[in-house]
């Protein structure tokens, strides 16, 4: 089938469009913050790139990818694996390759929606096996699902990149949720939770010493850095804060951003739009980031292939954590844990990953308009 054939729904690809405006502007008045010369000029090659990359995922469409999965969640576990020992390390942590003349390669950023497909994929095996299944049934399939899901995780927290790991199991939570197991499984699961996390915040609380012995360092100051958030203590945030605070209704204007904080074209991207654009482009740009996630939701319950239905479920999922979480750590409602905001914030695996998971979504469009005519 001709790209041409292809009939996408036309709101999408107007919010795909604006989110790449604003993201090139805002990064524009970021590098200015940080004194840096190239970073809209790459964020623009990485969009361009980025559209190819969907252009290509509807040539080659959705079944391609979907059953050469295994393939790709194994090339992904390994690339994770590989840096740990060849990763260019960056502020303590290996989490990407550096690659002379293009930059960093974060690879997990795309394994996040290798997992997606791999997880929608064992997901639509199993419900077509067993229309029946038994509690044992379901038991050995979340044990095959969290010894795929955990093998990513556990290389993925050695980098240490805690924030992706916590993308990990919220995909796998809402992808099981959706698939039809039985609740009683998410139940246990949230009382596991539950008694781990409350041990390991015992321990934290109790005694710091004993907490460094048996978790280290590393996690230690992980842990101590989320804690941050609950006092608005913290450079980033307090700095990050003032910004957005002195943009008031229509903000200081593009390439205005008065204070300087860590990580503006990052984590912190939502802070120089605020203050650039003031409480009025923060709204429009909520709203927007809104009716593109509602857009999604529609296509979800629209579309009658199941394996569709589980694909855009993950990337809600993902999408609306990422979202909350990146708007929420910066205004100082969350814990900072280096989440970016997606399609915003400056980063070329980031975005090429975005755009990727905008190829399906572009297919599943073009599958439910012909279905619907």
């Amino acid at each position: 089938m001709k790209l041409r054939n292809y009939k996408v729904n036309k709101w999408l690809i107007i919010s795909v469009l604006l989110f790449s405006l604003i993201s090139i502007l805002t990064i524009g008045s970021a590098q200015r913050l940080i004194g840096a010369t190239d970073l809209m000029k790459r964020q623009i090659i990485w969009y361009i790139v980025g559209f190819g990359l969907i252009f290509l995922v509807m040539r080659i469409k959705n079944e391609f990818l979907i059953r050469y999965t295994w393939i790709l969640y194994i090339i992904g576990v390994i690339l994770l694996a590989l840096l740990l020992i060849f990763g260019s390390e960056i502020n303590n942590a290996r989490c990407w390759f550096d690659l002379p003349g293009i930059g960093t390669f974060q690879p997990s950023e795309f394994v996040k929606i290798i997992l997606i497909v791999t997880l929608a994929n064992m997901i639509n095996k199993f419900n077509e096996e067993y229309h029946n299944p038994s509690c044992f049934d379901e038991f050995k399939f979340i044990l095959k699902v969290l010894v795929i899901v955990l093998i990513p995780s556990i290389l993925t927290f050695l980098q240490p990149d805690t924030g992706v790991v916590l993308i990990y199991l919220l995909i796998t939570f809402i992808m099981l949720f959706i698939s039809g197991i039985r609740y009683r499984w998410f139940v246990i699961a949230f009382a596991f939770l539950g008694l781990a996390i409350g041990s390991v915040v015992f321990i934290y609380f109790y005694s710091q010493d004993m907490f460094i012995d048996i978790f280290g360092t590393s996690f230690f100051l992980r842990v101590d850095r989320l804690l941050d958030w609950s006092n608005n203590s913290g450079y980033q945030l307090e700095n990050g804060l003032s910004a957005i605070g002195a943009g008031g209704l229509f903000g200081y204007g593009l390439n205005n951003t008065p204070i300087y904080f860590p990580e503006p074209q990052t984590d912190f991207i939502f802070a120089v739009y605020a203050s650039n654009f003031g409480f009025i482009g923060s709204l429009f740009l909520i709203l927007l980031i809104g009716f593109f996630d509602i857009k999604l939701i529609n296509l979800a319950i629209k579309t009658s292939n199941n394996i569709n239905k589980y694909i855009i479920s993950g990337i809600i999922g993902m999408l609306i954590y990422q979202q909350v979480q990146n708007i929420g750590m910066t205004i100082g409602l969350l814990p900072i844990t280096g989440i970016t905001l997606p399609f915003i914030s400056y980063g070329g695996s980031s975005l090429l990953s975005y755009m990727l998971m905008l190829g399906f979504i572009f297919n599943i469009s073009n599958e439910v308009i012909r279905e619907n005519k």
